[in-house]
Parts: structure tokens; sequence; C-alpha cells
């Protein structure tokens, strides 16, 4: 086993926290064995990137120019392939990717993939409220014939404080807070939580929930990466690899 030839970039920042978890789990997921054997990552923490839910819901532009420098600095690093850990910041990723001049691992496209063998049946999408605004998952999950079912607004509320919480550095409560949203969701429904923000996965850990209900857009993300540099040149030799499960 060699390092693949191929170099990450990461656009991070949004938050940090969710970010971190993603490098975590990237590195548990690729087949290294030796420190030489881990991919080689570019990574630009870019925190004051203005909040993409917020900017969403008041119909600002205001993180497309943050995003689209992030990105165009990684490529200019010597990126050969990108990732951003945040779901909301992908509606104005999707407006600006094909200005892009090397491949993104797309998080939706990871995360719904990584629902459907999870759950054929369907999913509870939670989400910052820009993102559910945005339609960005609903959309997709609509183009696959995938059941995504939409919080009611006074749920979503708890799903969007969690988030917040999270970047506030308070977990714990966090947790608190996404377990009572679930829950309720699970009375509805007993499907598994699509935690389509970066945030929610680590509010998902601290409530206690059951480990098998849920999928996790960080997880989806870093297994899609860790796919693209490791398996996929493979593939195209004819030689296929098996990846490691976090």
């Amino acid at each position: 086993m060699t390092a693949p030839a191929g170099t990450l970039g990461v656009l991070g920042g949004m938050g940090p926290a969710a970010t971190a978890e993603f490098l975590r789990l990237l590195a548990a997921l690729v087949p290294a064995t030796t420190d030489q054997e881990h991919p080689r990552i570019m990574m630009l923490s870019e925190p004051s990137i203005p909040d993409r839910s917020d900017s969403l819901l008041d119909g600002s532009d205001a993180p497309l120019a943050g995003i689209l420098d992030g990105l165009t600095t990684l490529t200019g690093w010597g990126a050969d392939l990108l990732a951003v850990p945040c779901n909301t910041a992908h509606v104005y990723i999707d407006r600006i990717r094909d200005e892009l001049p090397v491949p993104l691992v797309h998080i939706v496209d990871a995360t719904l993939q990584a629902a459907r063998l999870l759950s054929p049946t369907g999913g509870w999408l939670t989400a910052t409220s820009g993102t559910v605004a945005a339609g960005l998952y609903q959309r997709r999950a609509a183009e696959l014939g995938y059941r995504l079912l939409v919080p009611a607004p006074g749920m979503q509320e708890l799903i969007q404080e969690a988030a917040v919480l999270v970047k506030a550095g308070h977990t714990e409560h966090a947790g608190r807070v996404f377990a009572s949203a679930v829950r309720s969701l699970w009375r509805r429904e007993r499907l598994p939580v699509v935690t389509a923000c970066t945030e929610l996965p680590l509010a998902y850990d601290s409530a206690g929930l059951p480990e098998g209900m849920t999928v996790s857009s960080l997880g989806a993300l870093a297994s899609a990466c860790a796919h693209e540099l490791y398996v996929t040149p493979l593939l195209r030799a004819g030689a296929p690899l098996t990846l490691a499960r976090a």
C-alpha cells in the first residue's frame, strides 16, 4: 500500500469542531497502516465566512465570495480534489461548481447515498434552517426517488438550536436538545436521522441515541473522499480495494 497520488483540499472552519471531526473520521477510514500511506491534505480553515444558514434565510450572498476564494486558494496550492465539511455551504457551492478546476466531493450526494444504503425506506432530514429552506437535500432526494421526511417548524427550531450550541462549544447541551427533537420525530415515524448539518453528528453522539439510527454527513463525506482517493484510481486500474469502516 502506498499513499494516493492526489492531494485533498479541505475548506473548513464552517464550523471548526465539525472540520476537526471530519479529519479524524477520514484518518480512521483510509486503508493506511503507516503515516506515509495517509493522503496528502491541504486544509484551509476559514471561520470568517459569514454564517451560511443566516445568510440564506436573509437572502444574502455574503458567504459566496469567501467560499469561492477558499476553494480557489486550495486549487492554487495544488489540491486535486476538494471537500467542504459544511452542508449549508453547498447551496453556494452549487452555484460555482462549474468554475472549479478540479472535482469536488459533494456532501449531499455522499450523505444520501449512505442514507439509501442504511434505510431504503427513507429517513428524517435534520439540518440547519437555511439548508431546509433552500431545499438542498429535498431536491436531490426527489431526483433519487428517496423518501426524506422534513420536521415540522417547532422541531426544526430545536434542531437549529442544537447546531448553534455545538458551534458555541456546548456539545452536551446540544445533545440534550437534539435528543428531544429526535425522539419527537421517532414518535411520528421511527426512521434513521440524516444529520445533514456537520455539527449535528456531534450533537447526536452526545445525545446517547442509538448508533444504527443515524446517517452522519461527516462520516459520509469522509468515506466518499477516501473512496475517491484510494478506491477509484485502483478500480480504473482493475484492482479494487476495501476501505475501513469508522
